[in-house]
C-alpha cells in the first residue's frame, strides 16, 4: 500500500475476478509494479459519488492481463466486518477482447462480478461515467453512463459517508513481466457532496507507479499514461 493512502482502492478484476488493493511495493515488472499498477487520483474526503468523462486517447496495447480506466468507491476490506465491497465503472481492455465499457460490483461474501455494457469501443470516443449514491435511500447506489442509469439501485452496506472515491487507470500484468501501454484522459472529474448529486471538484491525492503516471493535471482532470 502506498504510505500516504489510508484506504484501499477498488480495482477491476475483469476476467480474473480477483479482489485488488492499491499495490504494495514489490518486485518491479517490465514497467510498473509487479502485478497491479495505478495512475490516477483518490479523493481526500469521503463522498457520495464520483463522475468523470473518460476517453481512450489511443488504442490500449495489452501484452498480458488487462488495463482499465474507471471511477469507483469501496475496496478490499472496506465492507462490513472487513469484507470486500466496491462498485466501479469505466473502460477496460484485454488482449483478446479489445476495449469495453463495463461496471464491476463486489458484495460481502460474494465473488466480484464484471459486467460488460458495450464492446469494441472506438478510440477517442468519450464516455461520461458516474457511480452515485441515490437520494432515495441511504447506501443505495447506481452506475450512470452519459447521463442515464445503466444499473438498478445497488445496496452497499456501510457505504454512506464512509468511502473516498477514486478516478484512476489500472494495469494488471497477468502474472508476467509485461508492460501494458495506454493513454486515458479523465476530464470534468467531480465528486458528489451528498447523495443524489451536489457535484464539486475533487480534492485529490495522486496515485503513481513506475512507468504509470498522471500528467497534464488541471483543477478537474488529468491524463493517465502507462508503458509509453
Amino acid at each position: 500500500m502506498l504510505p500516504s493512502i489510508s484506504v484501499m482502492v477498488a480495482a477491476a478484476t475483469l476476467a480474473a475476478a480477483c479482489a485488488l488493493t492499491v499495490p504494495s511495493h514489490g518486485a518491479a515488472a517490465a514497467c510498473g509494479n509487479s502485478g497491479y499498477s495505478y495512475a490516477g487520483v483518490s479523493s481526500l474526503q469521503s463522498r457520495s459519488g464520483v463522475s468523470a468523462e473518460i476517453t481512450a486517447l489511443s488504442a490500449p496495447r495489452v501484452a498480458s492481463g488487462h488495463v482499465a480506466a474507471w471511477v469507483g468507491v469501496g475496496g478490499q476490506g472496506l465492507g462490513p466486518n472487513g469484507s470486500d465491497e466496491w462498485l466501479q465503472a469505466g473502460i477496460s481492455a484485454t488482449p483478446d477482447q479489445g476495449s469495453a465499457l463495463y461496471y464491476e460490483l463486489a458484495l460481502p461474501g460474494k465473488a466480484a462480478r464484471y459486467v460488460m455494457l458495450a464492446g469494441h469501443l472506438p478510440v477517442s470516443r468519450s464516455y461520461r461515467v458516474a457511480v452515485l449514491e441515490s437520494a432515495a435511500g441511504t447506501g443505495w447506489w447506481r452506475v450512470w453512463v452519459n447521463g442515464s442509469p445503466v444499473t438498478s439501485r445497488i445496496h452497499l452496506a456501510g457505504s454512506h459517508n464512509a468511502w473516498r472515491p477514486v478516478a484512476t487507470s489500472e494495469s494488471w500484468d497477468g502474472g508476467t513481466a509485461a508492460c501494458n501501454a495506454f493513454a486515458f484522459r479523465f476530464a470534468d472529474v467531480h465528486v458528489a457532496s451528498h447523495a443524489g448529486g451536489g457535484w464539486v471538484p475533487m480534492q485529490v491525492e495522486v496515485l503513481n507507479a513506475p512507468g504509470y503516471v498522471v500528467q497534464q493535471r488541471t483543477l478537474a482532470g488529468f491524463v493517465a499514461r502507462g508503458g509509453v
